[in-house]
């Protein structure tokens, strides 16, 4: 049996904000990818896109994430996690995985500003077209979807009940 959950999304969709407060509710251990591979190489992830680039920033995440040991624990991925089918295979088999879903409109309102936050895309790719190439793969490697358009509570509410 499957005994972790896994949230996918969007930057701006909430999975670190519902990933915290869903580990307290089943008493599990909380873990975001973004800050796992923050404290391995001691920088932020826009430090590491603007010295190494988008693709090298997918493989650190490729490799942190293949790494995780499942086991009680609520994952928060980061947005681009998708990128990666070893990862999310192996994500997959370990977890029940969630796609917190968010209007493009919500996500803008929500996240100002995507130039400091780490967002591994192409340079030439604009955040819209991030968003929906994203969303085709947040739906595919998703057994569940979640629309988390309202508060926080109401989202782990939903997330519950599902399970």
């Amino acid at each position: 049996m499957k005994n972790s959950i896994s949230l996918i999304g969007m930057a701006g969709a909430g999975k670190s904000s519902v990933g915290r407060e869903l580990a307290k509710a089943l008493d599990f251990k909380f873990i975001d990818s973004d800050s796992l591979i923050e404290e391995k190489y001691d920088q932020s992830l826009q430090k590491i896109l603007d010295n190494q680039g988008y693709i090298k920033l997918r493989e650190i995440e490729n490799s942190v994430l293949q790494n995780i040991h499942f086991d009680e624990i609520i994952l928060s991925t980061g947005g681009s996690a998708v990128y990666s089918s070893e990862a999310m295979k192996h994500i997959q088999y370990s977890s029940k995985v969630i796609f917190l879903e968010v209007p493009f409109e919500q996500i803008l309102e929500r996240v100002p500003s995507f130039s400091d936050r780490g967002f591994a895309k192409a340079p030439s790719q604009s955040i819209e077209n991030a968003f929906a190439e994203r969303q085709e793969l947040y739906k595919k490697y998703s057994q569940y979807t979640i629309c988390n358009t309202k508060d926080i509570n109401s989202c782990i509410f939903k997330i519950l009940e599902l399970l």
